[in-house]
């Protein structure tokens, strides 16, 4: 008996991942393969992202290529909720479901292609099915956003914050330690918001209560004895209460925060969280508990009514932030963003030139702060190895988003090996070590 076989295409950021990644688990577990092929695939699931334009076309164009290549097509994920556009271009999609709809999808995969009837295919690691490598994993803490950032639809697509109970995600941590994964990403729309919607209620875990909160959570995932870290926190002051675990050494010193901008009318445009909140002050604070803590933030540049002087400042504020790891976007219309509305928008080529002197003066600063770590000794996670050695990721590097670390003619090693090398050289975003 053949086991049917199911293509897919996962788009976006790491959340979504997670939905595939849970998708892929029940579909394995009721006996599908999952083919790395269209020509194989007996139909083709799409999970889509629809943050901003780009995004949207890069998930209709995969959409288009699917049905191109395969035909038989079932999209989901947030551009789901945009399904006239959806059939608009592509007429032929089986069907189109939103977020959260895990079990809608599965479904309609049962109408298309009916699960086997063989119980001695429906084998799936504890851990389930993942799109990582084996060595690192995404553990989304919660679904939706509270949150009315005017620049952003995810909350029209995914909801209000709707957390998971604390010992589920523990569980679910737990067991992928056990099955070998050395660093745990957490993710969500806002991570420090973890368990307000369920008032913080307090669930059993080996034996003791911990409670759904930021900080209880945190505690206990130190506990694993792997690499934690965190992102999409805002920067609220309870968050100030992790940072003594990251300076005993209990989760990752990182901390990803999308400060977005700082000049206060702008932030007011915005509608950010947080955007009262004295950020200098918190970031020397922080510095003060942990001086090794590591800062990613993501900026916008060019919105609605941003005058020079404005972005002026936002320049100042990185001087005086001196943030370790920077993303940056040119301010860029969402349909069905409110932001859309606002006056004064900022012509294209100046927005392209606020962003390539926004780039500019970073690299100056993760240059300048790389150098100081020349001579230290860290302890580095090996992400692949190739024909000039090994290339990793220190404690202050996340995947895909942050720096590497090369080793020259470290082959021996293996992806996933935890090693301590001496840092030796830097450029504006990335370093060079050798093993001890």
């Amino acid at each position: 008996m053949t086991a049917p076989n199911i293509g897919f295409i996962s788009l976006g950021c790491p959340k979504a991942l997670v939905d595939s990644e849970r998708i892929l688990t029940k579909l394995r577990s009721e006996g599908y393969t999952i083919s790395p092929t269209y020509k194989d695939a007996d139909l083709v699931v799409v999970n889509t992202c629809g943050f901003i334009d780009a995004a949207v076309e890069e998930s209709l164009d995969s959409i288009g290529e699917a049905i191109a290549q395969n035909g038989r097509v079932i999209v989901t994920g947030c551009l789901g909720a945009r399904e006239g556009e959806i059939r608009a271009r592509h007429p032929e999609v089986l069907k189109v479901t939103g977020t959260h709809a895990l079990e809608e999808v599965i479904a309609s995969v049962h109408e298309h292609l009916p699960p086997p009837h063989d119980p001695f295919t429906s084998l799936v690691p504890p851990q389930g099915i993942k799109l990582t490598p084996r060595h690192y994993a995404y553990l989304k803490i919660s679904e939706g956003c509270n949150h009315r950032c005017t620049f952003c639809i995810i909350p029209s697509m995914r909801g209000d914050l709707v957390s998971r109970p604390v010992d589920e995600v523990l569980r679910e941590a737990e067991r992928l330690a056990l099955a070998g994964v050395k660093e745990l990403l957490i993710v969500s729309q806002d991570t420090s918001a973890y368990g307000l919607d369920l008032k913080y209620r307090p669930f059993d875990w080996k034996g003791r209560q911990v409670r759904t909160r930021f900080y209880e959570l945190a505690e206990a995932l130190g506990e694993l004895g792997i690499w934690i870290r965190m992102h999409y926190v805002y920067p609220y002051p309870h968050v100030d209460e992790v940072i003594p675990l990251m300076a005993e050494g209990k989760i990752l010193p990182y901390l990803d925060i999308p400060f977005q901008h700082a000049n206060s009318r702008i932030l007011k445009l915005m509608k950010r969280p947080a955007a009262s909140q004295n950020n200098l002050e918190r970031i020397r604070a922080w510095r003060e508990i942990c001086p090794d803590i590591t800062l990613r933030s993501t900026f916008i540049v060019g919105f609605p009514g941003e005058t020079e002087e404005e972005f002026e400042e936002l320049l100042q504020f990185l001087t005086d932030a001196q943030l370790d790891r920077i993303g940056c976007f040119a301010y860029s219309p969402v349909k069905g963003a409110a932001a859309n509305d606002l006056p004064n928008a900022v012509p294209e080529a100046v927005k392209e030139e606020r962003l390539a002197r926004f780039m500019a003066h970073q690299a100056e600063i993760s240059a300048a702060r790389l150098q100081r770590r020349i001579g230290r000794v860290e302890t580095v996670l090996v992400e692949e190895v190739v024909e000039e050695g090994a290339v990793a990721r220190s404690k202050t590097d996340a995947p895909e988003i942050d720096g590497q670390v090369y080793i020259d003619g470290a082959t021996h090693l293996k992806v996933g090996d935890l090693v301590q090398v001496e840092l030796e050289e830097a450029d504006d975003y990335d370093l060079w070590g050798r093993l001890i």
